[in-house]
């Protein structure tokens, strides 16, 4: 394997626990102010995103190649409405797609066609979340400010349940 692809999935490795970790920090936030549809659906969030750093480690050992673990760094982000949390979210994952993007145009470059592969998964992954976190703050904005409507939304949101990725290494 090429050493700047390995490197820069080692890398993605700790940006997909950060993600996980950010999304522990909304799901923390909307518990505190009693949306725990909303915090459900972020601690699921984070499930998946540890999920994908998981992938990555195992395609690396799959490699044989040496996987190098960072700190995962505080997230900075100020949380004073409902609408934040999601705003960050959004733009969380744009970042994580230019990350995704960055791997694969490295992958390319060297011809690494299995990597490539695997990165197809998180191309068409990252743009579900891009849709997904839109789709929230669509939503946010056209029913949270009415209480009946907030409440079906957190009721919604109560509902997702978690299921493992189903990509084969």
């Amino acid at each position: 394997m090429d050493a700047n692809v390995a490197k820069l999935i080692n890398e993605q490795i700790n940006h997909e626990f950060y993600s996980a970790y950010l999304y522990l920090e909304f799901a923390n936030y909307y518990g505190s102010i009693g949306l725990d549809g909303f915090e459900n659906w972020y601690r699921i969030q984070a499930m998946e995103e540890r999920d994908h750093a998981m992938l990555f480690y195992q395609y690396l050992q799959n490699n044989g190649e040496k996987i190098t673990f960072e700190a995962i760094r505080k997230p900075e982000c100020t949380l004073t409405n409902s609408m934040d949390p999601l705003k960050a979210g959004f733009e969380h994952e744009k970042f994580v797609t230019s990350l995704i993007n960055g791997i694969y145009a490295a992958a390319y470059e060297v011809h690494d066609f299995r990597t490539m592969q695997l990165l197809d998964w998180f191309v068409k992954e990252q743009g579900e979340e891009e849709k997904n976190a839109a789709d929230m703050i669509t939503k946010m904005e056209l029913f949270g400010a009415d209480s009946k409507g907030l409440y079906m939304l957190n009721a919604e949101l109560k509902a997702r349940v978690y299921s493992a990725p189903s990509l084969v290494l």
